[in-house]
């Protein structure tokens, strides 16, 4: 609790149980009031580590759903236990807990109601071993979705987020894509709705136990952007209109 808000830390984890401990003892527990957990049909002993750890609601789906079908379902909890504060972290330690006090900071003295976790201020993801054609695909499109939204980010693929509840309640989330591309949905429909959005500046890690997704689904992922923020330009400008701005 912070503020009299109830913070919750959500946690979409897919074969995740080797760095899933040592994730959670970096929460900041003083600061967070829940964890949730949603097993995504891992193949390792994710689901049953996560039980023995302190996640007070562990959910498993027996098919995998996607990542951004694993986020509605952790989104949708947050909403029902009536958390304030949501912050997604990924479980396979790529992002570090420790960012968590300032985020929470910046959304609960209403300064944004939404962080992110950029791991381009600060020269963050080179550093921390960011295969170097992810950062330039990661350059072009966040230069194109600037373009296109009318907003300036420094990137828009982190996976480091923190939301007041009330912008989830009020975006059309349940309705997007169920895989990657999920993220950048939901940035354009927040951006369209006219919250601001903050960043911080945030170290990130690649190394073997880190999820990444591959060369070719990147550029599947590329593709679903690009269409993105083209739906968001087309929206914006009156051009036309789509359902998932509603």
């Amino acid at each position: 609790m912070f503020l009299n808000k109830k913070i919750v830390v959500v946690l979409p984890a897919y074969n995740a149980a080797k760095t899933l401990e040592r994730t959670i003892h970096e929460i900041p527990f003083d600061l967070v009031d829940e964890l949730i957990l949603c097993d995504d049909a891992s193949r390792d002993e994710t689901f049953n580590l996560a039980k023995k750890l302190a996640i007070h609601h562990v959910i498993r789906h027996e098919k995998n759903t996607g990542y951004g079908g694993n986020q509605k379902t952790l989104y949708n909890k947050a909403i029902e236990i009536k958390a304030d504060i949501i912050i997604m972290l990924h479980p396979d330690y790529q992002y570090t807990p420790k960012l968590i006090p300032s985020m929470i900071n910046l959304i609960a003295n209403d300064l944004y109601p939404v962080v992110l976790g950029s791991r381009i201020l600060g020269k963050g993801a080179l550093k921390g071993g960011m295969p170097y054609y992810k950062y330039i695909f990661n350059r072009l499109l966040t230069l194109t979705q600037n373009a296109l939204t009318g907003y300036k980010l420094s990137e828009y693929h982190t996976g480091y987020r923190a939301f007041d509840a009330k912008v989830l309640n009020a975006i059309n989330y349940k309705n997007n894509s169920d895989d990657f591309v999920f993220d950048n949905q939901i940035l354009s429909q927040i951006i369209y709705k006219k919250f601001h959005i903050g960043e911080i500046s945030c170290p990130t890690n690649y190394f073997d136990e880190a999820s990444s997704i591959n060369f070719s689904r990147s550029v599947c992922y590329g593709m679903g952007v690009l269409i993105t923020s083209l739906k968001h330009f087309l929206q914006r400008t009156g051009i036309a209109a789509f359902e998932m701005y509603r």
